[in-house]
C-alpha cells in the first residue's frame, strides 16, 4: 500500500513537470502585432476624416474614396518592407519600410505615395501617409489606423485633422 502511494505521488510529480516543460516551449509571440500585420494583405474598406478643436469634434465626419472603384491593398512583409497598391485611388504601386514604436501602438512607414489635392488634381509632392500612424485596432480580420494630428498633447484651441483608415483582412483561397 505504501509503495502504491509513493508510485502515485511520483507519477503526479513527473506529469506536473512534463506539463510545465511542454507549456514553456510555446512561442510567446503567437498573436503579436507583427504576426497579425504580416499574415496577409489588408484591403482598404473606409477612409474617414474627423476635424477637432481641442478634444471637440467640429463639423461632420467626411467619408473619402466613396467613388473609388480601385482595390487598395496594404501589405506588410516579415523583412519590414511594405507596399500599398492604388493609394488615394491613383493607379500606383508604392513600397517602403515599416517598423513599430517600442509600445507597438504606432506604425512608422517611410513609404512615399502619389496623392491628390483638394479638387482631385495630382499633388506634385509625394506623401508619407503612414509616417506616424496610430494603431487604433488590430485583430485577425480588421485593422484601423489614424494619421494626421494624433498627438496626445494639444490645447483646447488646437485645430486638429485626423484621417482614419479602416482595412479588412483579405482572405486568400487555398485550392
Amino acid at each position: 500500500m505504501k509503495n502504491k502511494k509513493i508510485l502515485f505521488c511520483f507519477t503526479v510529480a513527473v506529469l506536473a513537470i512534463a506539463g510545465l516543460v511542454v507549456n514553456s516551449c510555446k512561442k510567446d509571440n503567437q498573436n503579436s502585432v507583427e504576426t497579425l500585420l504580416t499574415r496577409g494583405k489588408w484591403q482598404l474598406a473606409s477612409v474617414m476624416v474627423y476635424n477637432f478643436v481641442g478634444s471637440s469634434q467640429v463639423g461632420t465626419t467626411d467619408t473619402l474614396n466613396t467613388n473609388c472603384d480601385s482595390t487598395q491593398i496594404f501589405t506588410f512583409n516579415t523583412n519590414n518592407t511594405c507596399g500599398y497598391t492604388n493609394f488615394e485611388c491613383i493607379p500606383q504601386k508604392t513600397s517602403g519600410n515599416w517598423t513599430l514604436s517600442s509600445d507597438q501602438l504606432t506604425l512608422i512607414s517611410n513609404m512615399l505615395c502619389a496623392d491628390t489635392l483638394i479638387g482631385g488634381a495630382p499633388d506634385p509632392k509625394k506623401a508619407q501617409p503612414f509616417i506616424n500612424a496610430k494603431i487604433v485596432n488590430l485583430g485577425q480580420y480588421s485593422f484601423v489606423l489614424q494619421t494626421g494630428d494624433v498627438n496626445s498633447f494639444y490645447t483646447s484651441t488646437t485645430k486638429r485633422r485626423i484621417v482614419q483608415y479602416g482595412f479588412v483582412h483579405q482572405i486568400t483561397s487555398t485550392q
